[in-house]
């Protein structure tokens, strides 16, 4: 499976991920088979699938049914009020799902006994986005003819899952790394007063565009210019295209000092290289180009007023798609009342843009956000 923009092929070797499903639990919810128990050790793991019926989305398409898998740890808590009070939602980005999350770098460093995620204490929840994991998208089928989604139906969707489905009725955290950052600004100007805090990683709360917008019709163009695309009904994928996609998504989530130390020399780099995109197996040409697409009408900018939850942004000096030099975030936290935006300085510890993926640096700045946004006893 691929994680696209999240650049997790890139972070495999990094980060030790490895892909991994867990038990269902869930009566409520359709069993997926789990590919490995390995992080059975964190409380009460479950890997289940929602179905609502006849999701309508933002364009005025719909599906007869939605699937919405995801994977929780922990259980639910109510407090005297009968609310839910220790839920945190935490979502994945472009081409990600919720196995990005379930790997010793991130997992290891937040869910464990006395963390800050504790799954004793906290009941986690990672929903796998419309388009991606296991949840509905082009690959089921309908290929082109899939509902033509954006971050909105994305976002409606998991409020969806967490409240019909699971019966979350609020959420003490919400975080989100690159397109989950986004999601999770728009997750606080359309449910504001649903969550305590909001954690945004690694994007901008303003409209895509410049570089950063050109970098994601350019993947979108190298697939759909293929000529094996066939307009999405090929019956092999467009190598070529998706090889280009891949590495344009490379160079977008490089990190060029440890870039520079580790492949330090012309064959290594190129080595590397070749590693990283040479292998296409499990890519899926019309569910990448959805991905990408999907974030063309993001624009949080006019309404970040509306957030009344506190909000701490983090991105990293070392991102080639946010770069800082740009002063967006910086700029724009002033609009968000509870708002504050940290620039990690680049450091021997910083992966650029797979930053948002590594709690080592940044938990420190979660311990904060989640003591200043502690409910009143």
């Amino acid at each position: 499976m691929q994680y696209g923009f999240t650049m997790v092929r890139f972070l495999q070797r990094l980060l030790c991920l490895a892909p991994l499903l867990l038990p269902s639990l869930s009566p409520a919810a359709t069993a997926q088979a789990p590919a490995n128990d390995v992080l059975g050790k964190y409380s009460h793991g479950v890997s289940a699938t929602f179905t609502t019926p006849e999701f309508h989305f933002g364009d005025g398409e719909k599906l007869p049914a939605m699937r919405l898998h995801y994977v929780t740890f922990g259980v639910p808590h109510r407090n005297r009020a009968g609310r839910v009070d220790n839920a945190v939602l935490i979502l994945h980005g472009t081409g990600g799902s919720a196995a990005q999350f379930l790997q010793p770098g991130f997992a290891g460093v937040l869910f464990g006994p006395g963390q800050l995620l504790d799954s004793s204490r906290y009941y986690l929840i990672l929903p796998d986005s419309i388009g991606h994991g296991g949840s509905s998208k082009p690959s089921d089928g309908l290929h082109q003819h899939f509902p033509k989604y954006d971050y909105d139906d994305m976002v409606r969707a998991q409020h969806l899952l967490l409240t019909d489905g699971l019966h979350v009725d609020h959420a003490r955290l919400i975080l989100g790394t690159s397109m989950g950052c986004m999601h999770a600004f728009v997750w606080g100007e359309m449910f504001p007063g649903y969550m305590d805090a909001l954690m945004p990683l690694a994007c901008q709360p303003v409209a895509i565009a410049g570089r950063n917008w050109m970098t994601r019709q350019m993947i979108m163009d190298a697939i759909t210019s293929d000529p094996a695309f066939h307009g999405g009904e090929y019956r092999a994928e467009p190598a070529a295209g998706l090889r280009a996609a891949e590495e344009i998504i490379l160079l977008m989530g490089s990190s060029p000092l440890q870039m520079q130390e580790h492949e330090p020399t012309r064959e290594e780099a190129t080595a590397y290289l070749h590693s990283v995109v040479g292998n296409l197996a499990g890519l899926d040409a019309n569910d990448m180009v959805y991905q990408f697409n999907a974030s063309r009408n993001y624009n949080p900018y006019p309404r970040l007023g509306s957030i009344t939850a506190p909000l701490t942004q983090i991105n990293s000096a070392d991102d080639f798609i946010n770069p800082p030099e740009l002063h967006i975030s910086d700029q724009a936290i002033h609009q968000v009342p509870h708002g504050q935006f940290i620039l990690l300085p680049i450091t021997e510890q910083t992966r650029g843009h797979g930053t948002h993926t590594l709690p080592a640096i940044w938990g420190g700045d979660l311990a904060q956000l989640l003591a200043r946004s502690a409910p009143a006893p």
